[in-house]
């Protein structure tokens, strides 16, 4: 092994998209005990060589998405690597293109197929300082045209991606009113195996025979029928709700609310302690708060869906804390704002009501992501519709519904959790924040 360098195992970043090349080239220089890090892509150096701060980078200038000038251009903006010696190392021979890539911020220019015996000795030189030039005229020039070639790539892109924009949005609306028509015809035939079953379970229950009800038999199998078409009728709703917010169609039927009641009513229909959980669920300063103007089944439906949430994730034996404040002040932004106990300040504009649970918690990462539609945290493969088994999953639907129902209250929804973890259940926190006149006020 040949020892040719002053400085201890030089590091070299070569980025090329041909393995081959690459091959060679780490065979080569690794037995003149220089390091070579290898890269891909223009992407894939740029990311490489902010992280290794390798003594002298070898660039192909042809390749795939960010070329070898772009990729070049980039390198030099990133502070600790201006002064990195950058060779090109490509097969293009043409006149100019030396002139381009020195232009571009280049130190060297090789050209392919290299010299084995000389190559070593070259890298070398650029490593003790060697640097190519070119006149000053000649750098203008040259930077000039390939400031012109990047503006018209960059609007090549740009006309590519608003057609693809296009297209994603035409699938999108085609998809979705596939999904909205499919659910208004599906109802037609729910609604009628609604009904009947409704009408069975009635005729059992009057022919007074008990027995009807025990497992299998006809009471027994329309209980079933029942409570299936309703869960299927659930989901189309949830279906048709998320495309109505999408599409900003959602009205409210506004009326003076107790979110109280609501509340009540929610925890009555869920009824965990009925499903077997085991669960400690209070409820505080909720009678205190004053009434707000809004659509008392839309806002029904945004406690069902963080309190349902709340219970599938927190295991038994855990807490669940329903809360509410008056909130001021009104300008003050959602993260910023302070809480007065409830009845303290009623002429504040808006109220907040907390569910806090002591369950598994939500990853940070994913805490924006669990309002986006269709997202769904844990793996589908354990998927279950029940609503309050501990673990139990969805469609993805529930809290981006949430979402959509509380802005158009003029509200605000988030949640805050320091991480999740199933054994030391750290717990979350949801905040729904509604204006109590949403048509004299708004949210901040």
């Amino acid at each position: 092994m040949t020892q040719i360098s002053s400085v201890v195992d030089p590091k070299i970043l070569y980025i090329d998209d041909d393995p081959l090349n690459r091959s060679l080239i780490n065979r080569l220089l690794s037995s003149y005990n220089f390091r070579v890090i290898e890269a891909e892509t223009g992407l894939d150096g740029i990311r490489i060589a902010r992280h290794e701060i390798p003594d002298l980078i070898l660039m192909d200038l042809n390749m795939p998405g960010l070329d070898g000038h772009e990729t070049t251009t980039r390198i030099r903006s990133i502070g600790g690597l201006r002064q990195t010696p950058i060779i090109a190392l490509t097969v293009r021979t043409a006149r100019g293109e030396r002139e381009l890539a020195l232009a571009v911020g280049c130190d060297g220019y090789i050209t392919k197929p290299i010299d084995v015996d000389s190559f070593p000795y070259l890298i070398i030189d650029y490593l003790q300082g060697r640097k190519d030039t070119i006149s000053r005229d000649v750098h203008h020039h040259y930077l000039g045209q390939f400031s012109q070639k990047l503006v018209e790539r960059l609007e090549s892109k740009i006309v590519e991606l608003q057609e693809a924009n296009a297209r994603l949005q035409k699938i999108d609306k085609i998809k979705s009113d596939f999904v909205t028509l499919s659910a208004h015809e599906l109802r037609t035939p729910i609604t009628l195996v609604y009904g009947y079953s409704r009408l069975l379970q009635s005729q059992v229950k009057e022919l007074g025979q008990d027995h009807f009800f025990e497992d299998g038999n006809v009471g027994d199998l329309a209980n079933r029928i029942y409570r299936s078409v309703w869960r299927l009728n659930e989901v189309i709703n949830d279906i048709l709700n998320i495309s109505l917010i999408e599409s900003e169609e959602m009205s409210l039927d506004r009326r003076s609310v107790r979110l109280a009641d609501i509340v009540g009513s929610v925890l009555d229909d869920l009824a965990p302690a009925k499903a077997g959980r085991i669960l400690d669920i209070s409820l505080e300063n909720l009678d205190n708060l004053p009434n707000i103007v809004g659509d008392s089944e839309r806002l029904r439906q945004v406690f069902w869906n963080i309190l349902g949430n709340a219970i599938k994730f927190t295991p038994d034996h855990g807490s669940i804390l329903v809360q509410g404040w008056v909130a001021y002040p009104p300008g003050a932004s959602s993260h910023q704002r302070e809480f007065a106990p409830a009845g303290t300040d009623q002429g504040a504009g808006d109220v907040v009501v907390l569910v806090k649970d002591s369950g598994i918690g939500i990853d940070p990462s994913e805490q924006k992501e669990i309002f986006e539609r269709f997202y769904i945290v844990d793996d589908t493969a354990y998927h279950s519709t029940s609503k309050t088994a501990f673990g139990g999953g969805g469609m993805g639907l529930g809290l981006p519904i949430a979402q959509g129902i509380i802005a158009a209250h003029k509200g605000r929804i988030w949640v805050d959790s320091v991480g999740r973890d199933e054994k030391s259940n750290p717990g979350s926190t949801f905040y729904v924040l509604l204006p109590i006149n949403p048509s004299s006020h708004l949210v901040q």
